[in-house]
């Protein structure tokens, strides 16, 4: 709201100001003038809900999904050694950060579970167990821990002592929640990752449950409490995932399930945040989850889950402008998010799968040519500009995110084709000698 401030003036609203008429508040809220009742005291930190063109502003992003939640001042560096995992939306933070050539120690290890399944450990019980495996030395009684394909991951000392490095080097903890709904074992009330493998569930003591908000909220403070017991000072940034559950295991609608599992998260997350928040001035919540789902009216793909590229690079820009220093501007938040609507209403059209095919069209045009339009080299220029003026050092190789990626994935593919080829010759040498 443009104006927090109640006035009793009954002749003239100044632009910006409020007066009250027939007992509603008439006020001018970002240009736009709109009623409210006045039968009840709104207290200091009154923000009205935008109505659905304001959300369409340039400038909606800061003012209705960010307010409030940013940190002062940019602090993350491409020197600060980032610790990211939890839900697979935690994957796409990893990912952009390490494009853009900051350190996100869990894309350069293999070996600690966080790293190797990082986007797979989900659920608030599962994260909880590895930071106290970690630094306390805390081994489930029983195996809860398996990878996408129900492959075994054991309580090896090795993989423990190397995630706890990783917590110890830690500069900044970047931690996403994905949902509520576990699996666990009965006997000893403990929760796997995921659900159990075929093979191994045993219905005498295998059960399923929704977490509750108090058990949520309990692991959220202890998970916090081992950060700052071991890394005091550490910033820690929470976020919670976007992305639908794909399946429930209660018998209720998928839709209804889900709904109840993020409640219970991003309660459970507001409740740390608020009790925690006032005498801790390195906690963040970055509002992922809200960006996705109410700055968007057609943010995900044909699987009614997956987010769209344009969606989820300006949930990464936003990130980028107030927690990097990277010189990223409001002005180039708001044109990121300009260019995302025209997308997003072109993919409300009437020609859906046309909009998407030449959307992806282009995305995959721009990865392989390493393109860039002449807004986004002005942009980048820009940014670089203001960085060499602040006296900063910066790795300025000129590229994109999507460059650096397109570079990676060259050399992957290129690794893979000489590897082939020295089967094929390995296999033609045998052949011949055989």
């Amino acid at each position: 709201m443009s104006t927090e401030t109640l006035t009793n003036a009954a002749d003239e609203v100044e632009s910006g100001g409020t007066q009250v008429v027939n007992r509603t508040i008439e006020a001018v809220v970002d240009g736009k003038k709109m009623s409210f009742g006045y039968s009840f005291y709104r207290g200091e930190h009154t923000n009205y809900g935008p109505t659905l063109d304001m959300l369409e502003r340039p400038d909606a992003i800061a003012k209705y999904f960010l307010k409030g939640w940013m940190p002062a001042a940019p602090f993350i560096n491409e020197n600060t050694n980032i610790i990211a995992f939890g839900s697979c939306f935690a994957s796409n933070i990893s990912n952009y950060l390490n494009n853009i050539g900051y350190n996100v120690a869990t894309k350069k290890d293999n070996v600690a579970y966080v790293s190797r399944l990082g986007d797979g450990i989900v659920n608030t019980h599962a994260i909880r167990q590895q930071f106290e495996w970690a630094w306390e030395n805390n081994t489930p009684a029983v195996d809860l821990w398996h990878g996408y394909k129900a492959e075994e991951f054991g309580y090896d000392e090795q993989v423990r002592l190397k995630t706890k490095e990783l917590f110890d080097s830690a500069d900044l903890f970047i931690i996403t929640l994905g949902l509520s709904e576990v699996w666990y074992d009965e006997p000893t009330g403990e929760v796997f990752w995921r659900a159990v493998p075929f093979d191994k569930f045993d219905p005498s003591r295998h059960k399923f449950r929704v977490a509750t908000h108090e058990e949520s909220l309990t692991n959220l403070r202890a998970i916090y409490n081992l950060i700052r017991k071991h890394k005091p000072g550490t910033p820690i940034v929470f976020t919670l995932s976007p992305i639908p559950l794909a399946a429930t295991f209660r018998d209720v609608s998928c839709i209804t399930a889900n709904a109840v599992s993020k409640a219970i998260l991003r309660s459970a997350l507001d409740q740390l945040y608020r009790e925690s928040k006032p005498n801790d001035e390195k906690l963040y919540y970055f509002p992922s989850y809200e960006i996705v789902l109410n700055a968007f009216k057609n943010q995900f793909g044909a699987d009614g889950r997956h987010a769209h590229p344009h969606v989820l690079d300006l949930n990464m820009r936003a990130f980028e402008r107030y927690f990097c220093t990277t010189g990223l501007t409001d002005e180039d938040i708001e044109h990121t998010f300009t260019e995302a609507l025209a997308l997003d209403r072109e993919l409300g059209g009437e020609d859906k799968a046309k909009a998407l095919k030449r959307i992806r069209g282009e995305k995959m045009a721009k990865v392989r040519t390493g393109s860039k339009s002449v807004e986004e080299i002005a942009r980048h220029e820009a940014r670089v500009a203001k960085l060499k003026a602040q006296g900063k050092v910066i790795k300025d190789d000129g590229l994109t995110p999507e460059q650096r990626a397109a570079e990676k994935a060259a050399k992957r593919e290129k690794a893979l084709a000489e590897r082939r080829e020295e089967r094929r010759l390995k296999t033609l040498a045998e052949r011949k000698a055989g």
